[in-house]
């Protein structure tokens, strides 16, 4: 029976050691796609900040952005935007409560101007601009056209303002240590599968998903089938029907085999 598999990205197809794709997790894809299983990333990464390495392997979509911005083949079959102006008061109320991050959308990502006091954000806005993104517009300019952010918070900031301020446009998913993701309300990468089963008839049970982090939660929470792998967020085990070895050591194909996928 053909089955309908969900990937994240980082820490699940990508290592975050080597920061390269197994080989195994490349022919393990190959071949499930051979058995006509239907093949997804479904990340929290919007569409720009894909890295080629990804977009290359054969998926047949990618849910993008935690269920804001969906493709098959070369269709877009569902899409989310922030309005515009409510997202420039929202980024002026980030830099008011002193809440720090990168703010993504469909074609580019933007950071603040000012150098910000949390490494990750730093080095994420090096890996950007590396990939010719974050340079053409910073948040306090206004117009910057994004649909959800990863934000940065710590002591100095004032998460509560911030948090009641956005949360009648925003989920909040707390990724732990003071860093948080927050999507159009109502998506997520659960909606995300639930409307490609609806579009190809599929059933709940015949959706897997493999994750490792928080954000990973509400398609564990939904799928049939969950697989973790094995450096994972203890918020997925109560959900997990499976955890499977670490990527570097092959972990997808591993699972891929267990559940007779390939």
């Amino acid at each position: 029976m053909r089955q309908a598999l969900f990937f994240d990205i980082d820490g699940t197809i990508l290592s975050e050691k080597t920061k390269e794709i197994p080989k195994s997790t490349f022919y393990a894809l190959l071949k499930a796609k051979e058995k006509g299983h239907l093949l997804f990333v479904n990340t929290g990464r919007t569409r720009c900040t894909l890295p080629s390495k990804i977009t290359e392997m054969p998926f047949d979509g990618f849910l993008c952005g935690c269920g804001i911005f969906l493709t098959y083949g070369d269709e877009i079959f569902y899409k989310k935007n922030l309005p515009s102006v409510r997202a420039d008061a929202i980024a002026k109320m980030a830099l008011e409560c002193r809440i720090d991050g990168v703010f993504e959308g469909i074609e580019d990502v933007y950071f603040s101007k000012r150098t910000s006091r949390f490494q990750e954000i730093e080095d994420l806005r090096t890996k950007m601009k590396k990939r010719g993104l974050g340079q053409k517009r910073y948040l306090e300019e206004g117009r910057c056209l994004y649909d959800k952010m990863y934000v940065m918070t710590d002591g100095k900031s004032d998460n509560e303002s911030f948090f009641q301020f956005i949360e009648r446009d925003m989920d909040i998913i707390d990724r732990e240590y003071g860093a948080y993701e927050c999507v159009p309300k109502g998506c997520s990468k659960a909606t995300a599968i639930q409307m490609v089963l609806d579009k190809f008839g599929f059933s709940r049970e015949q959706s897997f998903v493999f994750g490792d982090s928080a954000n990973d939660l509400p398609m564990f929470r939904y799928a049939g089938h969950a697989i973790a792998m094995e450096k994972h967020s203890p918020a997925l085990d109560p959900y997990t029907e499976f955890v499977t070895k670490a990527v570097e050591e092959d972990g997808i194909e591993y699972a891929m085999k267990r559940f007779g996928l390939i």
